[in-house]
């Protein structure tokens, strides 16, 4: 192995680079991991959202080809999977359950990225959020671990009771996730909205009983129709627009729990009735990324067969490919997790 590697580097939306970039070092306590594979994350399509250049991605699975001095349980050989922030067990917002917020959470990444041939895992990542996989997960679906480990993490927080009646607004990637896993936390009718009917019809695939497009129908009388006359109990937006979380707070039941899956740019205001909000009893919930223990869970799940990450992977890339693979990101149309293969695409 050479000191230098293939990279994807970031320097805007529309500016993707094959750039040569040095293997980082690793020290005690740390791993250094070929990638086996490695997803876009819509995320890095907000341009408000990060800092150029950098090296695109942050959803890789890996491989362990050095082993740093004093690691134990790792060897040359294991597959792992490895979040790309992870936090701290000593601080305040950590004790309360809060890691992701602690601003801990965001100086601690993956060096350098997702996107290139080999990446190094810090001591810190090894201690908090390191997993090996099983044979029974592929490297291609492990790159849905750290995406929808979010999704199941917003679900720990919409107060879905058995039964209950959720509906998602917008069916991306992230969207199909919340459609899939909310009947794991007891939903009843899952109802997936979207402009584009194929993604409704993906949707349908993991698990929607009911779609409603907004551009064919009313959503409100479309829920209460399909709803015996109520509105939704849980309603979850994924869509970073202020009208969409508009149409989502006017698709909650009295009583409910309105989910934000993903934020407004900043300084977007949105603006809500003081009385409505008072007299509806809404409850208003979000989580930003994921911790270790909704890894966990997502894991332990993923292995026991109950979620169809392989039926998410909608584009294979090689890494020489990479700025081709963003831009059907951006595009966003008729495609859900894209996945780069730094090493080149396996065959089928």
């Amino acid at each position: 192995m050479t000191n230098m590697m293939q990279a994807a580097v970031q320097y805007a939306i529309d500016d993707i680079r094959l750039e040569q970039v040095p293997v980082p070092e690793i020290g005690p306590g740390e791993l250094l991991l070929k990638t086996r594979a490695c997803g876009l994350c819509g995320g890095e399509t907000m341009a408000w959202y990060k800092t150029d250049p950098k090296v695109l991605g942050h959803e890789p699975s890996g491989e362990v080809v050095e082993v740093g001095a004093g690691v134990t349980d790792y060897k040359i050989g294991d597959r792992v999977f490895v979040n790309h922030h992870v936090g701290r067990m000593n601080s305040h917002l950590s004790r309360r359950g809060h890691f992701t917020r602690d601003p801990f959470y965001k100086t601690m990444r993956l060096d350098p990225g997702g996107v290139c041939e080999y990446f190094r895992v810090t001591a810190q990542h090894l201690a908090m959020d390191t997993h090996k996989l099983p044979e029974s997960i592929s490297d291609e679906e492990a790159v849905t671990i750290e995406p929808w480990s979010c999704v199941l993490s917003g679900l720990k927080v919409c107060n879905i009771q058995p039964g209950d009646t959720v509906a998602v607004v917008g069916a991306g990637f992230m969207g199909q996730g919340f459609v899939h896993l909310a009947p794991l936390f007891g939903a009843g009718k899952v109802v997936a909205l979207d402009f584009s009917d194929w993604r409704l019809e993906k949707a349908r695939q993991f698990g929607a009983t009911h779609t409603i497009n907004p551009k064919a129908q009313d959503p409100v009388e479309a829920m209460r129709a399909l709803n015996n006359g109520r509105l939704a109990d849980t309603v979850i937006v994924i869509a970073p627009f202020p009208s969409a979380w508009e149409q989502a707070m006017a698709l909650v039941e009295v009583g409910g729990c309105l989910h934000l899956g993903a934020p407004l740019p900043p300084e977007t205001d949105w603006v809500q009735s003081g009385h409505k909000a008072y007299f509806d009893q809404i409850t208003v919930t979000s989580r930003y990324s994921s911790d270790h223990t909704d890894t966990y869970s997502y894991i332990r799940l993923l292995e026991a067969g109950r979620i169809k990450a392989r039926d998410a992977i909608s584009h294979r890339f090689d890494i020489a490919e990479s700025a081709e693979a963003f831009r059907m990101l951006v595009e966003a149309e008729k495609s859900l997790k894209i996945v780069v293969y730094p090493h080149g695409v396996p065959h089928a």
